[in-house]
């Protein structure tokens, strides 16, 4: 600790509030004749508060006796200036700055009066204070929960993160989030998820009704909050249990909040908290489960409007996607499997196409970007594609006419495509525009990869050159899109040699259940893209 004398620099650490204080505070100090005295200046290390038993108070502490001669040896009185309000932060407890003023001579009374003015002028300011900084934490609290909330998109981990939130925060025994959703026939039914409890605990109990109790939940008319649900006069009316069903969770303290949409006014749900004991729901209690379940309303109204579109985008993908036809002389699997995780669908495709010359083209692609617009985009390149092969053209001319076709398009679309024709006397002619390498395993076991870099996307090239080579009995070819290969957690590199490894162990040939596990192998079952792959095996 350092001294300073009074009337000196300021002392860095201090603002200019507490020094000003510090200064005319010092001026107060005088001895038994009414002189002034001299007076020191000591900041005080923040960790010395606490033997001072600092709490939120007056700006200005006098220590006694004990804590004066503890604190600051040889004083013969002292006052303490706090800079600033002590509160909390993230790691723990924060002490504010503090100073001592300090004589070590005979003094008065006077410095005492002036701590006791001082203390009775901010009293009520530190109230205020106090009471701003406890409401900006529940601000806080609510703002960091609404972050999580809104995050979200799975409507399930959604529900079930939010009933955890508000349970926690209103300090419920348990509770409780009855919500509806709509099937793919469009019919409504409720689910619910309960944070405190196992849903043993209410599985032999049917959903709850529409009774005066739960009605303006249900009804969206407003907060529900009872020191005592069953003396409530709207409690008990109903058949056939007349209140709660015996074997029962206890609920005495009862506190129920509707879940509005802000978008439509429907009601999308409720909270229900319980508590065993009387009066455990206060007003603020009230107000943190509507601030959470305002943010629950946005989030769901974000989810299921996200859900809507994924849905459409998958059934638009689905819909294009051709029967695979069957073909004399090869055994096909092919596969298309819309994301399990994440927003990414409507861009993958295949496509199988018997020619008129007697041959069979092949077709793996991928439009550059997600959702409905790219579903779109997919529809239109595989219609294109399908009808230029159809033409008889080969390889080359088809991708060209294609990507001159997409290059006209209002918005600039850049889509990757493998588009291989196998043709009776065992030739395979092939282009690539912009698309992983197909792979060729030929009957000994040996991996060729074809195509790798041969053009850009369609879209942007305009140049697609042809390369050859033969598919023979018992040699198997191998189309895939992005999605089999590449994730968040995986660069296509580290996937295309994953994908190397599992094809050299494949039986032969190979089955749906066989592509279905090589799938599930190179994505661990939760692909965050689409999945598309065309496997051909060469019977003779």
């Amino acid at each position: 600790m350092t001294r300073d004398a009074v009337g000196g620099a300021r002392t860095g650490g201090t603002s200019p509030e507490a020094d000003a204080l510090l200064t005319a505070l010092a001026g107060v100090f005088t001895g038994p004749d009414g002189c002034a005295v001299p007076v020191e200046r000591l900041p005080l290390d923040p960790g010395l508060l606490a033997a001072l038993r600092v709490t939120d108070g007056p700006a200005v502490l006098v220590p006694d006796d004990a804590q004066r001669a503890a604190l600051l040896p040889g004083a013969t009185a002292a006052l303490v200036v706090l800079d600033g309000v002590r509160g909390e932060d993230g790691d723990g407890a924060r002490p504010g700055a503090a100073t001592a003023l300090l004589t070590r001579v005979p003094v008065g009374r006077s410095h005492l009066l002036a701590a006791r003015a001082v203390a009775a002028a901010t009293r009520g300011l530190h109230r205020t204070v106090g009471a701003l900084r406890s409401e900006a934490a529940v601000i806080d609290a609510l703002h960091s929960v609404g972050r999580r909330l809104t995050a979200q998109l799975d409507v399930d981990d959604l529900v079930q993160e939010a009933t955890d939130a508000a349970t926690t925060a209103v300090g419920a025994a348990f509770g409780a989030f009855f919500y509806n959703l709509v099937d793919e026939f469009g019919e409504s039914y409720t689910l619910y998820t309960l944070s405190g409890a196992s849903r043993e605990a209410f599985a032999r109990f049917p959903m709850p009704r529409n009774t005066e109790v739960f009605a303006p939940t249900f009804d969206g008319r407003g907060t529900v909050r009872s020191d005592d649900i069953t003396a409530d006069p709207r409690f008990g009316r109903n058949a056939p249990y007349h209140g709660m069903p015996e074997g029962h969770l206890p609920v005495c303290s009862y506190l129920a909040v509707s879940v509005i949409s802000p978008t439509s006014g429907e009601v999308l749900g409720g909270f229900f908290f319980g508590h065993p004991e009387r009066g455990r729901f206060t007003e603020r209690h009230a107000y943190l489960a509507e601030g959470i379940a305002g943010y629950t309303a946005i989030a769901l109204d974000n989810a299921r409007l996200f859900e809507r579109e994924r849905n459409f985008a998958r059934e638009l993908s689905r819909s294009m996607l051709p029967a695979t036809p069957t073909v004399p002389g090869l055994e096909l699997v092919t596969r298309y499997l819309p994301a399990a995780t994440g927003p990414k669908i409507g861009g993958d495709w295949f496509d199988v196409i018997p020619l008129s010359s007697g041959g069979t083209a092949f077709v793996i692609g991928d439009v550059v970007g997600h959702g409905v617009s790219a579903a779109t985009v997919m529809g239109q390149a595989r219609t294109a594609i399908r009808s230029y092969a159809l033409l008889g053209l080969p390889p080359s001319e088809v991708l060209r006419h294609v990507s001159a076709l997409l290059d006209g398009l209002a918005e600039p679309t850049f889509v990757t495509c493998f588009y291989a024709v196998h043709t009776p006397d065992d030739g395979l002619v092939f282009a690539n525009a912009g698309h992983l390498p197909a792979l060729l395993r030929r009957a000994d076991g040996t991996i060729e990869q074809l195509g790798e870099a041969l053009a850009p996307p369609l879209g942007v090239g305009a140049e697609f050159p042809e390369l050859r080579s033969v598919l023979r009995r018992r040699d198997e070819l191998l189309l895939y899109t992005d999605g089999l290969v590449e994730s968040r957690t995986r660069d296509v590199t580290e996937g295309m040699e994953w994908l190397l490894e599992a094809v050299v162990g494949l039986p032969r040939p190979l089955t749906a259940e066989d592509c279905d596990g090589l799938v599930a192998r190179l994505t661990g079952g939760s692909h965050d893209d689409d999945v598309a792959l065309v496997h051909v095996y060469r019977t003779w």
